[in-house]
């Protein structure tokens, strides 16, 4: 798949979607290391425009992952340019409003099973935090995931690189948890615009008695709450049930599926689709 930036320019305003061309639609340029897409700039108008623009060069969009905001200014604008829009829940992401509290004063909000682990495993490994990009340390979360639960990361040399800027600029929060010298956790943050994003954690199977995770993302919580004073901490995609130990709120990803009439190839998908609602609606019987 090739990139594509659909842009549309206002008296004084621009709109950008950045895409994909595939074989026979156009998609988000996303991968499965983002937590959400969204289109650059622009108003309702200027996208709708885009949508009567793109309707020459494809039939079917898909768009995702959309916090609902986006998903609705995105629907209304396709649909006024005369797609059928489709729209399902893809993926639920959990997050944390921090609420002007304190770590210590969200700590004892969280369920009594998990502040006991936390009290009792958090002597037991020494920790260290990084806000900037360190070869030796970035090694040590790589071995760590490499021996974790994990699957085989999709693109080493990606996060790799997308790290180091992080590092650069001063967004990136890193913990690793040590025994005897030897990396047994890890976990990978980025602070940005109030929003502490939760990107990777893992840690070796052999340590998991000592709960190291349960440590690092207690001591990576208490870095961005009482030191960078976010607003928010976003756990990702993923409903886990780990997740919610930690986290307070959940909201839904949208996918967005877009057809247009004028491509007879989508035709039996809007049928569909319109067959679906249909069935749907409640019987006035």
């Amino acid at each position: 798949m090739s990139p594509l930036l659909a842009v549309a320019r206002g008296n004084d305003s621009v709109a950008v979607l950045a895409l994909m061309q595939g074989p026979h639609r156009l998609e988000a340029l996303a991968n499965w290391y983002n937590f959400s897409w969204r289109p650059l700039g622009g108003g309702p108008a200027l996208l709708t425009a885009l949508g009567r623009d793109l309707a020459r060069r494809t039939g079917r969009i898909t768009l995702a992952p959309l916090h609902e905001a986006d998903a609705d200014v995105l629907a209304a604008a396709f649909r006024a340019a005369g797609w059928v829009v489709d729209r399902a829940v893809g993926n639920i992401n959990h997050i944390l409003p921090v609420g002007g509290r304190s770590f210590a004063e969200y700590l004892a909000s969280r369920p009594g099973p998990l502040r006991t682990t936390l009290a009792r495993k958090r002597g037991k490994v020494e920790t260290q935090i990084l806000t900037h990009f360190d070869d030796a340390a970035w090694a040590e979360y790589e071995a760590v995931y490499a021996d974790s639960w994990k699957p085989s990361e999709g693109s080493p040399a990606f996060l790799r690189a997308f790290a180091r800027e992080e590092g650069a600029t001063g967004r990136l929060r890193m913990a690793i948890a040590r025994v005897d010298k030897t990396a047994i956790a890890a976990q990978f943050w980025t602070v940005e615009a109030g929003t502490a994003f939760i990107h990777k954690l893992a840690h070796r199977e052999s340590a998991k008695p000592l709960s190291p995770g349960t440590t690092l993302t207690a001591a990576l919580l208490e870095h961005v709450i009482d030191r960078d004073y976010v607003t928010m901490v976003d756990f990702g995609t993923g409903d886990e049930p780990y997740k919610r130990d930690w986290m307070e709120a959940t909201r839904p990803l949208i996918r967005l599926d877009l057809f247009h009439p004028r491509w007879p190839r989508w035709w039996p998908h809007i049928a569909r689709i319109a067959m679906r609602r249909l069935a749907a609606r409640p019987s006035r019987g």
